[in-house]
């Protein structure tokens, strides 16, 4: 997937978890749903949100650690190790 084909498809993945959180907004202000409808929206939103990290840290690591692989510095790396680690938790 070329890197204008993956940026698509982040931006196609964010507006659908924004139309998601939109429904679950409106679920609460119109008191419509039960909290176990509320609550397995918000899971879904936050699998969502995790699968758009992922992505955007599989591309991160391509970009950092593979095509950069000769240039990269001891202090970079570490960055990039600790976003890894962070995003992980």
């Amino acid at each position: 997937m070329s890197k204008e084909d993956s940026k698509k498809d982040l931006i196609n993945r964010l507006r659908t978890i924004k139309g998601h959180i939109a429904g679950v907004e409106k679920m609460i202000e119109e008191d419509t749903k039960s909290c176990n409808d509320i609550l397995l929206q918000i899971a879904a939103i936050r699998a969502s949100i995790h699968k758009v990290g992922l992505i955007i840290l599989e591309e991160h690591a391509k970009d950092c650690l593979i095509e950069d692989k000769d240039t990269i510095t001891k202090e970079e790396l570490d960055k990039v190790l600790k976003t890894i680690i962070k995003f992980m938790k």
